[in-house]
């Protein structure tokens, strides 16, 4: 992630702030300013529907190197309702605009404990991001409380360093939340919608509630995530071949928190599930356009063929009508088109900010 052998550099021309409820401008000398320079000022409320800038830097060019942030109800009214919004050099339209649980990988609205690259809760009780995301001429991080509840306490701290010299090469960083539910039958689901300009793809984080219900519990993570680039139309230049395989694991999921892929959350009593895949050590990048889909396809296995007699079900794969029971004899497993409720937040730098 880093080169251990810059930690020894001294920058001289590059200045670190932080934002904080002890500092809110970040600015020099006046932390804890109006107080007797004590704790006094460590969080803040937020009333349903109110709107709080955390962080903000004019007329310099910088980096936002770390966010750290928790709060008071981390229930999923709270995780799904709070929203973080970022604005780089100026811009009205926000670059990243997501749930706050979705964007920080607690989807689902669920907390979990787990650690990668870029984000991780050490606890299962906070909110980590280390990805740095540059600026040119300003920066804006913006939260509103859009649940039905007040929240008694907001902590957090924006860490930044000012003066960076980005070259035409340096890209802005953004965010982009999705939620289908349910999906649409053999329809694939958006994990980015199509993106026009240069940049690079750095991963995403999906959550998934299989629909019990109508499929019972069989595995819902057949479907291949599929990348469309630089002015691919009907067939993706990159392909995988399985929802878990994307994630670097095989044969169904389990609970794991690696580096640049986990499943940090694998409720396997409620068929809930929570995931992620980062493209550091294997770069995706886009010159003109890209777009970003995974299948909806399910499998029936053998240990679970008994649960389609009676139920008149019709499956299919494609257009193609499926005999499960045929398909399961011959194969061992079958494919079939199904629908259930996805979530996800895709992360990536663009040429624009």
């Amino acid at each position: 992630m880093f080169n251990l052998s810059d930690l020894s550099k001294i920058e001289p021309n590059i200045h670190t702030r932080w934002a904080s409820p002890e500092n809110f401008s970040a600015g020099k000398g006046v932390a804890c300013k109006g107080t007797d320079s004590r704790k006094r000022s460590p969080c803040f409320p937020m009333k349903a529907g109110e709107k709080k800038v955390l962080a903000e830097m004019k007329g310099v060019s910088g980096t936002v190197r770390r966010i750290w942030i928790t709060i008071s109800d981390r229930s999923p009214e709270m995780l799904r309702g709070m929203k973080i919004e970022m604005f780089w050099d100026g811009e009205k339209k926000p670059a990243v605009s997501a749930p706050i649980g979705d964007f920080f990988c607690h989807g689902l609205g669920r907390m979990a404990t787990f650690e990668s690259a870029i984000f991780s809760s050490p606890e299962g009780r906070s909110f980590n991001c280390i990805i740095p995301m540059p600026f040119r001429k300003s920066m804006k991080i913006v939260v509103t409380n859009g649940s039905k509840k007040d929240l008694k306490m907001f902590f957090y701290d924006v860490d930044m360093t000012i003066g960076d010299a980005h070259d035409e090469n340096t890209a802005y960083f953004h965010a982009i939340w999705r939620r289908e539910n349910p999906t649409v039958i053999m329809k694939d689901y958006t994990i980015l919608p199509k993106v026009k300009g240069a940049g690079r793809f750095l991963g995403c984080n999906i959550g998934v509630v299989a629909d019990t219900e109508k499929w019972f519990k069989t595995w819902w993570g057949e479907g291949e995530m599929k990348f469309f680039i630089d002015g691919d139309t009907k067939y993706p230049t990159l392909c995988g071949t399985g929802t878990e395989d994307y994630i670097g694991t095989a044969w169904g999921l389990g609970q794991y928190a690696n580096m640049f892929q986990g499943a940090h959350i694998a409720d396997k009593d409620n068929y809930e599930f929570c995931f992620y895949r980062f493209h550091i050590p294997d770069p995706v990048y886009f010159h003109k356009e890209i777009r970003i889909t995974m299948h909806q396809i399910g499998c029936w296995g053998p240990d679970s063929i008994s649960q389609l007699n009676g139920t008149g079900k019709k499956l299919f794969l494609g257009k193609d009508k499926v005999n499960m029971k045929k398909a399961v004899e011959a194969k061992g497993y079958g494919l079939f088109e199904r629908t259930d409720d996805w979530s996800s937040c895709a992360y990536y730098y663009l040429d624009k900010p």
